[in-house]
């Protein structure tokens, strides 16, 4: 099985959850696992639009994926390719949100393509990281 599917709800409002993953601001606040920085980060919300984020741990050294935005449905949906900068694989990362109540939001992650079992458990822990920085961060609103 070469796809990764990650559910979570976090203690947020759509919106914000929806926002997280939209304002470029709160982009550079969580989209790294652990306690990797985010120095840089661009995004044209937009379907064709792109995306560049570069993910840097306490070393110095970076890692920097981008692509391309494919849907974007408000509140509902995000859907982009996936490419870390100077590899040939494309991937496809597909995030779904819904509400739970007012306060609470299931996100729904789901990353296709992938060339290996190896590389989408490798995905699977850099995502898990990411969404622990996501959770704290919408939490804190």
């Amino acid at each position: 099985m070469k796809e990764l599917r990650i559910s979570e709800i976090l203690e947020a409002p759509l919106a914000r959850v929806f926002s997280a993953w939209c304002d470029i601001d709160n982009l550079r606040q969580w989209f790294a696992p652990g306690d990797m920085t985010v120095p840089e980060a661009t995004a044209d919300l937009r379907p064709g639009g792109r995306y560049r984020i570069v993910m840097q741990e306490k070393d110095g050294k970076r890692h920097v994926v981008g692509g391309e935005y494919r849907e974007i449905v408000p509140n509902e949906r995000l859907r982009f390719s996936w490419q870390w900068e100077g590899k040939p694989d494309v991937t496809e990362v597909n995030v779904v949100f819904r509400a739970l109540d007012q306060q609470r939001t299931e996100l729904t992650l789901i990353h296709t393509g992938f060339a290996t079992p190896e590389a989408r458990d490798s995905h699977g822990k850099g995502w898990a990281g990411c969404l622990a920085n996501l959770r704290r961060h919408v939490a804190a609103g």
